[in-house]
């Protein structure tokens, strides 16, 4: 017994390696800003490690930096993370209604009006779309807008 406790102790700073690594690797699964505070709890935990810190001074230092780091930076670092994207103007047109200006076959692109821009549009369904008419846009590819009859 003695001989697994000199063991652990002499690789202790493997050991909180390993835990880095696999909070580390389950942040990257999840996403969810949890683990990784225990992650950078344990990469600190690897330099304490040489130190004659007992093993258990070195695990309540290690649950005591991971909470105050998961309570006082993730909510912060969730925010800046979380801003909200700023949508482009393609993004902003999907869902809204245009005004056929070229005539649009399953067959051949045609051209639709919308917010006062024009843009290429094309149907997926076999369906055949008038000047004049109106459309939804349902998706955007490159410049082209697909679009559906309403």
């Amino acid at each position: 017994m003695d001989n697994i406790i000199s063991v652990f102790r002499n690789n202790l700073p493997w050991v909180w390696v390993a835990v880095t690594i696999i909070c580390v690797v389950v942040e990257s699964l999840t996403l969810s800003l949890t683990t990784i505070w225990f992650g950078i709890s344990a990469f600190v935990m690897v330099f304490l490690a040489f130190t004659p810190l007992p093993f258990v001074a070195q695990l309540f230092i290690f649950v005591v930096a991971a909470l105050v780091l998961l309570i006082f930076t993730r909510p912060f670092v969730k925010q800046k993370l979380s801003q909200k994207r700023i949508a482009t103007n393609y993004e902003r047109i999907i869902g809204q209604i245009a005004v056929v200006t070229k005539k649009i076959t399953a067959l051949e692109k045609g051209s639709v009006k919308i917010n006062g821009m024009e843009w290429t549009a094309a149907v997926k369904e076999d369906v055949s779309l008038e000047k004049g008419s109106k459309c939804v846009i349902e998706e955007i590819a490159g410049v082209t807008a697909f679009v559906k009859k309403i």
